[in-house]
C-alpha cells in the first residue's frame, strides 16, 4: 500500500479533507472519541519534541511520523511537502497539514489526530488506556533503532507488589476472535513485566506452538504451571513480533531461585543458580547459597531469562566469582567511558557453566561477557539479546516518564554488546538428541571440536549468527538438553578445561 494511483494523488491535490490552518481541534470539541485532544495532544508534543533529539547508544535518530502506520497493518500513512496523509484499505481517511520542523504543538496534534481516526478501525487500540497509547506511540517511534525506550505511568510504578496471583508467568488476559491470547493485566515485577510484556500484546505462540491451536486447559495448563520450567512465548506488539523466554513459579520468589541437585553417578553435586533480574536481592540470594553449598563440583548459572539495568548489581554478581576483574565499560556517559569493577574477592572457584539464550538481556548480557573473557565460565545456548543499554529517565510535564536506553555498555575489554550480544561456545541448538550430545563430547575429548570464537570477530555477520544458532521451539527441550550438557561438562574435568581454554 506504500504506492497510490494516480487518481487517488490528484484526489489530494483537488480535493483535500480536513483543511484546517492552525489548530487541528475545536475547542467547542475537546473530547473527540473518548479523547481529550487538546491535553493527549500536549502529552505527544512534549514526548516528540524529547525523541526527536534524542541520543541513544551513541545514534542520533530523527523521528518519523510514517512510523506510526506499524500500529495497525492495514493502515499507509505518507508525508508529502505539505501534507500528512492517512490511507486505510486503500481510502484516504485522514488528510492534515504537515507542521514546521519545530513546531512541537503541530506535531502533538498531527499524531493526536492520527489516533483517533485509526482507533477507529482497531478495537485494540480503541481499547487502550491514554497511558498505553502513550506507551505504544513512544514505542513504534524508536522500533527503528530497537526497542529502546518507554512512556512510563508513575501511578503504575507505585501499585503494590504483593498483588493476588492469578497467573505464575505474571499476566493475565483472554483469548480474541483468532484464538491469540490478549494480556490484559500484568503483575508489577513479574516475569511477564520484567520481560516487557504490555497490556495488550497478543500471544501467538507458546513453546512453538499455535496458540489459537491449543484448547482452553492447555493454555491455562502453561500459564498456570508452577513446576519450575522454560515457556516460549511469541508476541505480536504494536512494534512487530518479539519473542521473550520465561520462567514458572517465579511470580512470589526472589530474584534468583537455587535449585540443588544431589550426586550423580560422578559423586558430583551441582549447584543450579536461576537469575531471573540483576538486583541487590539477587546477589544476597546468590551469595547465601555459595556459602551454604561450598563444597558442589560445579555451578549452572542460568541467565536464559535475566534481565536488569543496575550495574553496581552485576558487577557484585559477577564479583561473586571473579574477584576484582572489570565487568564491563559504561561508554556515553556524562563522564566519558567508566569502568565497572567489583569491590571484594570472589567467594568460589567452582568451574561454571553460563546459560545463555535470547532472551538473556541487560546487565545479564555484560556478566555472560565477564565470564567469557576471564575464561571463567563455558557459556552454552543461543545468542544473547544485543540489548543492553543503561537507561535515563526524562520526567514530562503530566507527570509521566520517559525511559530512554541512550548511554551503551562494552565488555570489560572494550568490545561492543548493544545490537552484537555474546555467542555462545556451545550452541543448544545444534544438539538435537542424545546421540549429537555424545558425538559432541567425544569430539571435545578427542581435540576434534573446532569451534571459531565469533566474539572475538568484529566482523562477523551477528544476523546470519543468529540464523546458524537459532532459539529453541521447546522450553522443556531446551531444559533437558541444557541440563545434560551442562552437567557433562561440570563433572568431566577434560571436558570443562578443554572447553574454558578455547
Amino acid at each position: 500500500m506504500k504506492i497510490l494511483n494516480l487518481f487517488l494523488l490528484l484526489g489530494l491535490v483537488f480535493c483535500p479533507l480536513n483543511l484546517v490552518a492552525g489548530e487541528l481541534f475545536s475547542a467547542d470539541e475537546p473530547i473527540q472519541n473518548g479523547i481529550n485532544v487538546f491535553q493527549m495532544s500536549d502529552v505527544f508534543a512534549e514526548i516528540y519534541e524529547k525523541l526527536y533529539d534524542a541520543n541513544l547508544g551513541g545514534k542520533n535518530d530523527k523521528m518519523s511520523i510514517e512510523h506510526l502506520e506499524r500500529l495497525y497493518p492495514r493502515a499507509d500513512i505518507t508525508i508529502t511537502e505539505s501534507r500528512v496523509v492517512l490511507v486505510v484499505d486503500d481510502k484516504v481517511v485522514g488528510n492534515f497539514p504537515r507542521p514546521d520542523n519545530g513546531d512541537w504543538r503541530a506535531y502533538g496534534q498531527i499524531i493526536t489526530a492520527l489516533m483517533i481516526r485509526l482507533r477507529e478501525y482497531d478495537a485494540g487500540l480503541r481499547s487502550l488506556r491514554d497511558v498505553d497509547l502513550y506507551n505504544a506511540v513512544v514505542r513504534v517511534l524508536l522500533n527503528s533503532i530497537g526497542e529502546q525506550g518507554s512512556y512510563i505511568n508513575p501511578q503504575d510504578e507505585k501499585q503494590d507488589t504483593d498483588a493476588k496471583i492469578l497467573t505464575s508467568l505474571g499476566f493475565e488476559g483472554g483469548r480474541d476472535n483468532r484464538g491469540n491470547f490478549r494480556v490484559v493485566g500484568i503483575f508489577k515485577n513479574s516475569p511477564g513485566d520484567k520481560a516487557g510484556i504490555k497490556e495488550g500484546d497478543l500471544i501467538s505462540e507458546i513453546n512453538g506452538e499455535r496458540v489459537a491451536n491449543m484448547t482452553d486447559s492447555e493454555l491455562a495448563g502453561v500459564l498456570s504451571g508452577y513446576n519450575s520450567g522454560t515457556v516460549k512465548i511469541k508476541l505480536l506488539t504494536p512494534a512487530g513480533n518479539k519473542y521473550v523466554t520465561l520462567r514458572r513459579a517465579t511470580v512470589v520468589s526472589a530474584d534468583a531461585d537455587i535449585i540443588y541437585r544431589s550426586s550423580n553417578e560422578n559423586g558430583k553435586d551441582i549447584l543450579e543458580i536461576v537469575v531471573h533480574d540483576v538486583s541487590d536481592s539477587a546477589v544476597n540470594v546468590v551469595n547465601e547459597a555459595l556459602a551454604k553449598y561450598a563444597n558442589v563440583g560445579g555451578i549452572i548459572l542460568d541467565l536464559r531469562a535475566c534481565g536488569g539495568d543496575d550495574e553496581r548489581a552485576a558487577a557484585k554478581l559477577a564479583g561473586l566469582f571473579l574477584g576484582q576483574k572489570n565487568v564491563m565499560i559504561i561508554s556515553g556517559g556524562e563522564n566519558g567511558d567508566l569502568e565497572v569493577v567489583p569491590g571484594g574477592n570472589a567467594v568460589t572457584n567452582v568451574p561454571v557453566v553460563v546459560l545463555i539464550s535470547d532472551s538473556t538481556r541487560g546487565m545479564a548480557e555484560a556478566i555472560a561477557s565477564a565470564f567469557y573473557e576471564n575464561h571463567r565460565g563455558v557459556l552454552i545456548g543461543t545468542p544473547t539479546a544485543g540489548r543492553i543499554r543503561k537507561p535515563s529517565r526524562i520526567t514530562l510535564k503530566n507527570g509521566g516518564i520517559l525511559e530512554l536506553f541512550d548511554i551503551s555498555i562494552k565488555t570489560g575489554q572494550g568490545a561492543m554488546l548493544d545490537r552484537r550480544g555474546m555467542f555462545p561456545l556451545v550452541c543448544l541448538s545444534s544438539i538435537k538428541n542424545a546421540s549429537d550430545r555424545e558425538t559432541f563430547f567425544v569430539n571435545v575429548i578427542n581435540g576434534q571440536f573446532n569451534s571459531h570464537d565469533y566474539n572475538r570477530d568484529e566482523n562477523a555477520n551477528v544476523k546470519s549468527l543468529r540464523m546458524a544458532c537459532p532459539r529453541i521451539p521447546s522450553g522443556d527441550d531446551e531444559d533437558a538438553m541444557a541440563g545434560a550438557v551442562s552437567a557433562e561438562i561440570l563433572t568431566n574435568k577434560t571436558v570443562y578445561n578443554e572447553l574454558i581454554g578455547l
